[in-house]
């Protein structure tokens, strides 16, 4: 079996959940009092897909201003992003276009595969409706869930999906690459929409 290593990323606004999400994937835990990230976190997971097994470096940042300064080395080599906003929040949302400019401007792997997911979809209070999400997906050629990592809904989906697209996009998927070993410290070389070329298709 073929061993593969990925970096994905976690952005987002501050307090939407990235933490809980990453969290709910790796050990399936889920802590109502989690606490602010401070700086980066960095969580290794390895799942086995397509045949691969695929050791996954997944980094969370802060997302208040004051860590930004970290921004350059965080995207530095990332084959995949989850961006994530929070439905009972219209200005997680309305922040999405901020963010994908910042990984557009740091990203080194300028074909990363992007997925969205609107996290806390247990929430009563939504002010962001699914259509918004997926049309939103649709104008910047990403993967896109709903999910919530309270209720586990979606999370597992949200990631098996991104590493699915990336390990078919083959220039992201170089076996030379691949068959280099993480270092966590240097950066490496179901309801779940694909938007692109103007269309999305649920799978």
């Amino acid at each position: 079996m073929e061993n593969v290593n990925l970096k994905v990323l976690i952005i987002g606004d501050s307090g939407i959940g990235k933490s809980s999400l990453l969290l709910r994937f790796v050990n399936d835990t889920f802590d109502p009092d989690q606490s602010a990230t401070i700086g980066v976190d960095f969580k290794v997971k390895t799942i086995v897909l397509d045949q691969k097994r695929v050791k996954l470096s997944i980094w969370d940042t802060a997302g208040q201003e004051r860590f930004r300064t970290l921004t350059p080395s965080y995207y530095r080599g990332a084959h995949g992003v989850i961006l994530v906003y929070d439905v009972s929040s219209r200005g997680s949302f309305q922040n999405l276009e901020t963010w994908l400019n910042e990984l557009d401007t740091y990203a080194t792997k300028k074909d990363l595969v992007k997925m969205l997911v609107g996290n806390k979809i247990d929430k009563e209070s939504r002010e962001v409706s699914r259509s918004d999400g997926l049309q939103f997906a649709r104008r910047n050629s990403m993967l896109f869930i709903e999910a919530s990592a309270k209720t586990r809904d979606g999370v597992q989906q949200a990631f098996q999906e991104l590493v699915q697209k990336i390990l078919q996009t083959p220039s992201l998927y170089s076996a030379e690459e691949h068959r280099q070993t993480l270092d966590p410290l240097a950066p490496p070389p179901s309801d779940v929409s694909w938007c692109g070329g103007g269309s999305c298709t649920v799978t």
